[in-house]
């Protein structure tokens, strides 16, 4: 219990997808002019890293992983399919993607119409699949501890683009140089948070 928390701690503050990986910056600098729309986001980016890292936790362990196939037969102890995981985690990613959008499609309208384009391209977000690719070379000992890197990832992605959202409002009424006006000032006060984040790095649990 307490590795995961230490796990799910890290996950959040010290290994945060976006400010320490840079991962998922398309959808964070897209998505995040208001909070609205970047909780909606953020809140379906957390869940579908909850529901892909464990599944492809297991598919990596029982499909994958060399010698994974033994509980078929001990023929098959041999058998190496890491080459396919980058190919076959894209899948399942998609697969829950695609759900999730016909959900908030069903559930939300306004959020769904909102979010655009951007919902789809969770499918592509690299902080999906970096949770994933992550997952496989951190090798964790068992399926709670994935969880926990997978929901401590989602919620430190979410943080980051609420945050980031909740200064761009507030930027509306600040006197901005003409050239920093959008991206160029939003590039600079990630910077600023991520150089904050850094001092999580000191956290001992």
């Amino acid at each position: 219990m307490q590795e995961m928390f230490n796990i799910f701690v890290r996950s959040v503050f010290v290994d945060n997808m976006v400010f320490s990986f840079f991962l998922g910056m398309c959808s964070y600098l897209a998505v995040s002019k208001t909070v609205k729309t970047s909780l909606g986001l953020g809140v379906a980016v957390t869940f579908v890293l909850l529901v892909t890292v464990p599944v492809n936790y297991l598919l990596n362990k029982y499909v994958l992983a060399p010698g994974a196939l033994v509980w078929m037969h001990l023929s098959c102890s041999q058998v190496d399919l890491s080459f396919l995981s980058t190919i076959m985690f894209i899948a399942v990613i998609a697969a829950i993607v695609q759900m999730v959008e016909m959900v908030v499609e069903k559930f939300s309208p306004a959020l769904y119409n909102a979010l655009g384009i951007f919902l789809p391209l969770i499918a592509v977000n690299c902080a999906v699949l970096g949770g994933s690719l992550f997952m496989q070379e951190r090798a964790y000992a068992n399926i709670g501890e994935v969880t926990a890197f997978a929901f401590g990832s989602g919620l430190g992605w979410l943080l980051a683009i609420v945050g980031i959202a909740a200064i761009r409002e507030k930027l509306r009424y600040s006197h901005i140089p003409p050239a920093l006006k959008g991206v160029g000032i939003t590039f600079i006060i990630t910077g600023l948070m991520g150089i904050a984040f850094m001092s999580f790095m000191g956290i001992k649990i």
